[in-house]
């Protein structure tokens, strides 16, 4: 057996790195564990890319092609899906409208700016639908270069902290309820963590709808996924059965998210479940920042910034435009 000490050590730093970020995330909520994962995975390759890189690289590199699809596998059994049900049928005039209001103006956004198509999609994934987690899935089916995943990061975490510090008090201004301002979050803000954060400081009982309003808009995920997969089947001229182009990963989340909503899966193991996917997720960022150099970042420029702040000013107009047309005050 030869698999522990190629890959043991590597792997070790992953899980080292992505447990003190979490800790860090809870400490940091507007950071969140993502960022924070790839800031210690690039301040930890650093340090060891002359001495002993050969010797971490291997389990490395595992760790970005293994864990992703179990952490987005988990995130189906960590849906809490009778209260997605009920939320999404209330809310899904401005859950599917911002998403189609997202995908325009990415789409439109990008083409203007001359945007490397990676980026864009990183970073519309992103924030159109849940931060971290969308990147995570889309850096799974279109395996991007390391940089753009890195660069999608930050612009994502740039616009999270924009946010948790505007939109409190503008929902304030603007007289919304507490189940009003947690759909607005909820649609326009990127991330979970910083979905929270911002619910938690408009006032008491927001989180926890503006955290359910989130958990419903991850479900776009799936045809996320399908539609990036089959879209690069068709670029490269791939002649298969359509079943097979589709990532297995997506067919176990929905396998997942199917299972969940028979009630096999006890109540109480939905909060280990959601940890365990966002530390996977962790794990992965390490292991991809241990790649990264401040010369690779350098090199994408502020465009990618401005596509990222467009796109969040289209999000959070749109959302409030549709939510005033539909009585959400």
């Amino acid at each position: 057996m030869t698999f522990l000490p190629r890959h043991g050590p590597g792997l070790t730093a992953a899980a080292v790195l992505a447990t003190a970020a979490t800790f860090a995330g809870t400490v940091w909520p507007v950071v969140g564990a993502p960022v924070l994962a790839l800031a210690g995975g690039a301040l930890f390759g650093v340090f060891t890319r002359r001495a002993r890189n050969e010797r971490f690289t291997p389990g490395l590199a595992a760790a970005q092609q293994r864990l992703l699809g179990a952490a987005i596998v988990l995130l189906g059994l960590g849906l809490p899906v009778g209260a997605v049900v009920s939320v999404g049928r209330a809310t899904m005039i401005v859950l599917v409208g911002t998403l189609i209001i997202g995908a325009l103006a990415a789409l439109l956004a990008g083409r203007l700016l001359a945007l490397h198509r990676e980026s864009a999609i990183l970073i519309a994934v992103g924030t159109t639908i849940c931060g971290a987690s969308a990147i995570a899935a889309a850096t799974a089916v279109i395996k991007p270069d390391r940089e753009r995943v890195a660069y999608a990061l930050g612009t994502i975490f740039v616009f999270n902290i924009a946010a948790v510090l505007i939109y409190p008090p503008l929902g304030h201004l603007l007289g919304m309820s507490h189940e009003a301002f947690g759909l607005w979050a909820g649609t326009a803000i990127n991330d979970t963590s910083s979905v929270l954060a911002a619910g938690v400081a408009f006032g008491s009982g927001t989180a926890q709808f503006a955290v359910i309003v989130k958990l419903v808009r991850s479900l776009a995920i799936i045809p996320m996924c399908v539609g990036l997969h089959l879209g690069a089947r068709h670029n490269a001229g791939a002649d298969m059965p359509l079943w097979r182009s589709i990532p297995l990963f997506v067919v176990l989340f929905l396998a997942a998210s199917a299972l969940a909503a028979t009630g096999v899966v006890p109540p109480s193991w939905t909060p280990p479940l959601s940890h365990l996917s966002a530390w996977l997720i962790a794990a992965v960022l390490a292991a991809i920042g241990t790649t990264l150099t401040p010369q690779r970042l350098r090199t994408a420029g502020s465009r990618p910034l401005l596509f990222g702040g467009i796109l969040a000013l289209a999000l959070g107009t749109s959302s409030l435009a549709l939510q005033f047309a539909t009585g959400w005050r």
